[in-house]
């Protein structure tokens, strides 16, 4: 039998749905399983996303411009305005979902061998793109104890190396919630103007920001306009994850253009999630509010659940719809499968995603769990007494 590529057998599997088939047989077994595990919003799509779907008039349903319809590009630029982001249409890349963006963007500035630093906890899909890019994922430590903020600039200018090509943030950042500080970003900028290096700001959850500050993106720093690197998406605030629309946004022109070769080669981002997304940046002002209202419920139910629970700490998330907790258990993952595979409570489990799939450090995150709050509060309370019972039977095994 033919070897695989080294790539393939590096890759790893994704902590969010590796044990996506241990929650199938639990289903299969009757069991209820509270989906904790992934970031899928149960909220309803703007109804301008199906109306715009009705509308659809075409005799043939086309491939699209590499770089994304100019309407959807236009609309997108004044959404960004809105945010006092410098973005015109010409700078805006639109990709299959932000996870191709983040892929594109590595396979255009990271050659083989080439360092790229990102705070861990992060997002499980960046590693799996820079193994793809051939690039190394060089961690910067965060600590639940403080909420995961960033360390010392000093720490962080200590992992540049003459192989350090870029730095990745995720603000508000998946898995942790944590919204990076103006203050924070300004000492980034310095380092990244300094070492001349790029700077990714993935910010598909800017619409979720609980602090009374308004938010600050990376495109909004001075002297490092050609260095940074938006990543977007609409799927999370537009609850609209099924039509795989994102972008890439960059005033770099020399970046756009090679980003574009590789969009050529790929042929369009998808034509008809392309429509809805469009329609849907102009949903009402209501349905955002009502959207950041219930997500900003659901955290303050979450979070003071987890930390009534003996053993059990989570830091309050200022952003997104997820936390990082910690447990009472030596090895999270196993008490994952256990509670999916051996465990039930009057009928019921939850499926939660081991936070190690999280880190690139071997040992980091044994402990903890990433948790999603996608389900409403009446969902989440009885989803936090189904995980006490399961802590309370794991440990006094």
């Amino acid at each position: 039998m033919p070897n695989l590529s080294e790539r393939a057998l590096k890759v790893p599997a994704s902590p969010i749905r590796k044990l996506a088939p241990l929650a199938a047989d639990a289903r299969a077994r009757d069991i209820k399983v509270y989906g904790l595990n992934i970031g899928q919003p149960d909220l309803p799509t703007p109804p301008e996303a199906f109306e715009a779907l009705t509308r659809v008039d075409r005799k043939v349903l086309e491939y699209s411009p590499s770089d994304g319809i100019a309407s959807l590009r236009r609309k997108m630029s004044e959404y960004y305005h809105r945010f006092n982001m410098p973005v015109d249409p010409s700078d805006i890349i639109v990709t299959t979902g932000g996870s191709e963006a983040v892929l594109l963007g590595f396979l255009a500035t990271l050659n083989p061998g080439d360092e790229v630093i990102i705070p861990e906890p992060a997002y499980a899909n960046y590693i799996s793109f820079s193994i793809t890019a051939g690039a190394k994922v060089v961690p910067l430590m965060t600590d639940i104890k403080n909420g995961f903020a960033l360390p010392p600039i000093e720490e962080i200018e200590r992992l540049i190396t003459p192989r350090t090509r870029a730095i990745l943030v995720c603000n508000p950042n998946n898995p942790t919630g944590y919204v990076y500080t103006p203050a924070e970003l300004e000492a980034l900028r310095d380092i990244v103007k300094r070492h001349n290096l790029f700077l990714f700001s993935d910010e598909v959850y800017r619409e979720f920001c609980y602090t009374d500050e308004p938010y600050f993106s990376a495109m909004q720093l001075e002297g490092i306009e050609e260095n940074v690197v938006i990543i977007d998406s609409v799927s999370k605030r537009y609850n609209e994850c099924g039509i795989r629309i994102g972008a890439l946004v960059t005033k770099n022109k020399e970046l756009h253009a090679a980003i574009m070769r590789f969009c050529q080669a790929r042929l369009s981002p998808p034509l008809l999630g392309q429509l809805v997304a469009e329609a849907s940046i102009d949903c009402t002002d209501e349905y955002m509010e009502r959207t950041f209202a219930e997500y900003r419920r659901r955290r303050d139910c979450l979070v003071n659940g987890l930390n009534a629970i003996p053993g059990v700490y989570s830091p309050l998330p200022m952003g997104a719809f997820y936390t990082v907790a910690s447990l009472p258990v030596e090895d999270a993952e196993d008490f994952c499968k256990w509670c999916l595979s051996e465990f039930s409570y009057e009928g019921e489990t939850v499926f939660m995603a081991p936070a190690a799939g999280f880190y690139s450090t071997p040992g980091a995150g044994l402990n903890q769990v990433r948790i999603a709050y996608v389900l409403d509060c009446e969902e989440l309370e009885k989803a936090l007494k189904v995980l006490a019972e399961a802590l309370k039977a794991y440990t006094a095994k």
